[in-house]
């Protein structure tokens, strides 16, 4: 595979990944206003149902909303950055651009994903955290095909232009 069908082949699976994180942000923000529960794969708090928690205090439900639209909002808005440096900068086989496009998501998911494996309450894990694995593995296989390309000369031509 040439540089530039590495380069646009990885900058295409990457903007693939980042955009089942941006549907599952949009997903997460509707469910927000049209439910009163909780995320996706998580029917209960150790057995705590929203509605208990409703009776129990209104704003605990309301708060939890929140935080959800909030979350949807920057899982979005890094799916959205990761997006536009794939196919702006890694395409183009601009360097900093697949170091950013890397580092970001990768903030995020050391972030968001340890808190899921520690036990504080149950969930689905194939609809709660499925759609980001799977956009993960996409997203890393083409960081990973965009790579190659990357360390691939660069025609001379192109070393002047920039």
């Amino acid at each position: 595979m040439s540089r530039e069908q590495s380069l646009r082949n990885g900058a295409g699976l990457m903007v693939l990944g980042a955009l089942i994180f941006l549907v599952y942000a949009v997903v997460f923000f509707f469910r927000a206003f049209a439910s009163s529960g909780f995320e996706l794969g998580v029917e209960t708090l150790n057995g705590v149902t929203p509605d208990q928690l409703d009776k129990l205090n209104p704003a605990i439900m309301g708060y939890i909303a929140h935080l959800h639209l909030a979350i949807a909002g920057f899982i979005a808005a890094t799916a959205i950055a990761a997006s536009g440096l794939a196919w702006y900068g890694v395409r183009d086989g601009l360097w900093w651009a697949w170091i950013i496009a890397v580092i970001v998501p990768v903030v995020g998911l050391a972030v968001a994903l340890p808190m899921h494996y520690m036990g504080h309450f149950n969930y689905n894990w194939v609809s709660h955290l499925g759609p980001i694995y799977l956009g993960t593995i996409i997203y890393v296989v083409g960081a990973l095909v965009a790579l190659v390309g990357l360390t691939q000369a660069t025609p001379a031509a192109t070393q002047v232009r920039r």
